[in-house]
C-alpha cells in the first residue's frame, strides 16, 4: 500500500480525533441541556461511556421533574457501571428506584445496584463489611422480584459471597491453629462449625479441631489431661460419623489411637498409684 496514502488516512483519522474532542469540550461548556442531553444519550449508544457519564453527571439534575429525568438518571447510573465506577453507579442506581419505584426500569435498577456493591465486595482477608451489604442487596432483590429472570444469577452471587464469608471466618479460626494455641483453636473451630455448618470448610475444621484438641490435652498439666484426652475422642467420634469418606479420615485416626494410648498411660499410672 502506498506510504503517503497511508499517512493520508493517519492525519484525516487523528484530524477527526481532534475535532471529535474539540467538540466535546464545546459540549461540557454549553448552556444548552437539550443538546447535552442528546450528545450524551449518542455517546452512550455508541459505547462511548466516559463522555456519556460527563454531560449525564451535569444534565441529569437540571432534568428533575422533566419527561426526561427517569431516563437521564437510569442511564447515568448504567455509564458509570460500565466505566466500574461502582461507588457511583451503587448510588445512582439506588436514587433511581427510591426515585422511580414503579418505573419499568426499577427492577434493572435494584438488580444493578446490587451488582454494584458485588463489585465493591473485597477479598476475603479485609473487611467483609461490604460482603454483607451486597449479600442484603440481593436478598431484597429476590424477595421484591422472586419472578424476576434475575434471580438465579441474585442466587448465585449470594451463595458466593456467603462462601467469602465463610471462607474469612474458617481462616480466623486456623490462625490459632496455625500459632498454636489450641484451645483457642478448638474453641473457634466449633463457633465456626456452629455458625457454617453448610459450609464447605466445616469438614477441614472439624479434623482441626480434632487435631488442636488432642495437641492441647498433650500439653495440658497432668491433672487435666484425662479430661482433655476424652473429649479429643469424642470429637473423633462426632467426626467420623459426619464425614465417614473424609479425605482426614486417616489423620484422625491417628490423633484417635494416640489420645487413646496416652488416656490408657494415665489410667493405668492411675491404678499403680492407688494400689501403692
Amino acid at each position: 500500500m502506498n506510504k503517503g496514502f497511508l499517512n493520508t488516512v493517519t492525519l484525516f483519522c487523528l484530524l477527526l480525533l481532534i475535532s471529535g474532542c474539540s467538540n466535546f469540550q464545546k459540549l461540557l461548556k454549553s448552556n444548552d441541556v437539550t443538546k447535552k442531553y442528546q450528545a450524551a444519550l449518542e455517546y452512550y449508544e455508541k459505547e462511548e461511556y466516559y463522555r456519556a457519564s460527563q454531560l449525564l453527571d451535569q444534565v441529569t439534575p437540571l432534568l428533575a421533574g422533566t419527561g426526561e429525568s427517569e431516563k437521564a438518571l437510569f442511564y447515568q447510573a448504567q455509564s458509570h457501571f460500565k466505566q466500574s465506577n461502582y461507588i457511583l453507579s451503587d448510588a445512582y442506581f439506588r436514587n433511581f428506584y427510591t426515585t422511580y419505584p414503579r418505573s419499568p426500569l426499577a427492577e434493572e435498577a435494584m438488580y444493578m445496584q446490587a451488582q454494584s456493591l458485588y463489585q465493591q465486595s473485597p477479598s476475603y482477608q479485609e473487611d467483609q463489611t461490604p460482603t454483607i451489604t451486597a449479600i442484603m442487596a440481593f436478598e431484597e432483590f429476590v424477595t421484591r422480584y422472586p419472578d424476576s429472570e434475575n434471580v438465579p444469577e441474585a442466587n448465585s452471587r449470594i451463595e458466593q459471597l456467603y462462601l467469602k464469608l465463610d471462607r474469612k471466618e474458617f481462616n480466623q479460626a486456623r490462625l490459632y491453629y496455625q500459632l498454636r494455641y489450641w484451645h483457642s483453636a478448638v474453641v473457634a473451630f466449633n463457633n465456626f462449625q456452629r455458625e457454617h455448618a453448610s459450609s464447605p470448610y466445616s469438614e477441614e475444621a472439624a479434623f482441626l479441631k480434632l487435631e488442636s484438641q488432642y495437641r492441647y490435652a498433650m500439653e495440658s498439666v497432668a491433672s487435666k489431661q484425662e479430661e482433655r484426652f476424652d473429649e479429643a475422642i469424642d470429637y473423633f467420634q462426632s467426626f467420623v460419623d459426619q464425614y465417614p469418606d473424609s479425605r482426614f479420615k486417616r489423620n484422625a485416626e491417628q490423633f484417635y489411637e494416640q489420645a487413646r494410648s496416652e488416656l490408657e498411660r494415665i489410667r493405668k499410672n492411675t491404678n499403680n498409684q492407688a494400689n501403692l
